[in-house]
């Protein structure tokens, strides 16, 4: 099994920045992705970001050229920097692992952006 646990969620002004970090325990597969969905009030989960261990990222398009991330493999963690957060970046998100067993999900937190 896999944990993740993640940190940085809570209230955020719009234009500003926001960062936040996902470590993994457990039985860690070395070759995975990690990265963060979210979901907003009545939408679908939806992909923010994903990073894979050899440094694959891809982006949703809603967030291109705010957001960056990382991860430090030997921490088996995630970050997520956003900058220049939105209203519409409200949502609670969701660390996420996949490897060759399949999907795990960090508990949620929320993120509330205020205009």
């Amino acid at each position: 099994q896999v944990q993740l646990v993640e940190s940085g969620g809570g209230l955020g002004q719009a234009g500003g920045p926001r960062r936040r970090s996902c470590p993994a325990s457990g039985s860690i597969v070395s070759t995975n992705a990690m990265g963060w969905y979210r979901q907003a009030p009545g939408k679908q989960r939806e992909l923010v970001a994903f990073i894979s261990s050899s440094n694959y990222i891809n982006y949703a398009d809603s967030v291109k050229g705010r957001c960056s991330i990382s991860r430090d493999n030997a921490r088996n963690t995630v970050y997520l920097q956003m900058n220049s957060l939105r209203p519409e970046d409200t949502a609670v998100y969701y660390c996420h692992l996949r490897d060759v067993r399949g999907m795990y999900w960090g508990q949620g937190t929320q993120v509330t952006v205020s205009s």
